[in-house]
């Protein structure tokens, strides 16, 4: 697990990227699919909402270990994130998190009884963030294929849980 403050570096990380790719494993096949981040704050748990009869679903029921995953190559940040995934139906949650973006996704309105939320406790993780520009990391690059055994310094790197 991590601190309050690792957490809020997470949050931070990942909180504007919105987007990360879900991977379950459908079978022995993992299997990745873009999910949308719907909380405004970061405690170890991500939010998403799903529709019940999902495949995602019958495979988190079948294996719960998931990974996330947030990349923004703009500003060179990297978060993967794994955890367990598991059904939430609390009503108060499903309508605290409920906005516009997500009524496009589920026209039936959230108390459509399909509209449930996918909660992730979050266990372990890495994330990677490039504090130099694309120039100097080409540089970098260069630099460690010119020296035998010399790896290239892009920036910060970070293990967690586990």
């Amino acid at each position: 697990m991590s601190s309050p403050e690792h957490k809020q570096k997470i949050w931070k990380m990942i909180k504007d990227i919105k987007v990360g790719m879900l991977v379950t494993l459908d079978h022995d096949t993992p299997r990745a699919r873009p999910m949308h981040l719907v909380q405004e704050e970061y405690d170890g748990t991500l939010w998403f909402y799903t529709r019940r009869s999902a495949e995602k679903v019958f495979e988190t029921e079948s294996d719960h270990d998931v990974c996330l995953s947030f990349s923004d190559q703009e500003d060179g940040v990297y978060v993967s994130l794994s955890g367990k995934a598991n059904l939430n139906d609390n009503r108060e949650l499903i309508h605290k998190y409920w906005n516009p973006f997500v009524a496009a996704w589920f026209p039936e309105g959230k108390d459509d009884p399909d509209v449930t939320l996918l909660e992730i406790k979050v266990e372990m993780g890495e994330h990677w963030k490039s504090k130099e520009s694309k120039t100097y990391q080409l540089y970098e690059i260069a630099k460690a294929n010119l020296k035998k055994d010399a790896k290239p310094n892009l920036g910060e790197n970070e293990k967690f849980g586990g």
